[in-house]
């Protein structure tokens, strides 16, 4: 197959008949025929890495990390990760490997492995409100309290009956202060109150207006409702979009599973390598 990015169906223009069945995503030379023109942009929870009871336990599979080394000496550097965990969470994960990043759903960014981490323009969460949102974790045991600095999650994978009663907490805090700045994000087994104003989109976007990233078409992988703003603005970036898990709104295929993107990324390098030769 090889079509053109631009020319990929999307999985909203499947007809009738196809929706029994998911849209294969297409072999990787046919999606990436040059690493050196491509951006890959990666989610991490349930996207690179399988989703775990907690956030801590989350592990990198053997070899994963070989791959995107491979995958950064491939594009030139072209390669970041896009998360909603901080720049130190996500080092601590892939230790003692460093990747290009963006992190706290755009707050924070790294361009190259060897770069410093900057402020993306996104101020810390005030301490008052981190601090009453914070009292909702104990509405349940079970429920994890994780601050990202720039954001407040609340994990309830472990409490999954104490959802409503988080969501309303939530919701009367932001009732009780109608003009903070905060936008709450609904994922899987977590919701998260981050402050307005700055998204992975916002980060993506800047991303791409620096070297190694800028004038490449992005390849983005993304999993959970925070990654759809990503998803929107692909087409403004001539770029290409999967989900991994479901298949959400506007991307051209989706991945069953994580172990999936890991092999396709893998696969990547294998089709360069043909052809290179």
């Amino acid at each position: 197959m090889n079509q053109d990015l631009a020319e990929m169906p999307l999985e909203d223009d499947l007809a009738p008949d196809e929706e029994s069945s998911p849209y294969p995503v297409p072999a990787p030379r046919s999606l990436v025929p040059h690493l050196g023109e491509t951006a890959i942009l990666l989610d991490i929870d349930g996207t690179l890495l399988d989703l775990a009871p907690t956030p801590r336990e989350v592990w990198v599979p053997p070899g994963l990390a070989k791959t995107l080394r491979r995958l950064i000496e491939r594009t030139s550097g072209a390669l970041a990760l896009v998360s909603g965990r901080s720049l130190n969470d996500i080092d601590l994960i892939f230790a003692p490997d460093q990747f290009p990043a963006i992190g706290g759903h755009g707050a924070e960014m790294r361009l190259s492995i060897d770069s410093e981490a900057v402020a993306a323009h996104a101020p810390p969460m005030d301490k008052e409100l981190k601090r009453r949102l914070a009292a909702i974790a104990k509405l349940s045991p079970g429920i994890l309290l994780e601050d990202k600095g720039y954001s407040l999650a609340l994990h309830y994978r472990l409490a999954p009956h104490a959802e409503k009663a988080i969501y309303e907490a939530v919701s009367l805090i932001r009732a009780d202060l109608p003009n903070a700045p905060i936008e709450v994000l609904p994922g899987k087994s977590v919701c998260e109150i981050k402050h307005s104003g700055f998204n992975k989109a916002s980060g993506v976007q800047e991303l791409m207006t620096h070297e190694p990233f800028r004038g490449r078409r992005p390849l983005f992988i993304g999993d959970d409702v925070t990654d759809e703003t990503v998803f929107a603005i692909m087409p403004d970036l001539k770029g290409l979009a999967f989900s991994v898990g479901r298949r959400a709104q506007g991307v051209a295929g989706h991945f069953d599973e994580p172990s999936d993107v890991r092999a396709f990324l893998a696969r990547l390098l294998d089709d360069e390598a043909v052809i290179r030769k």
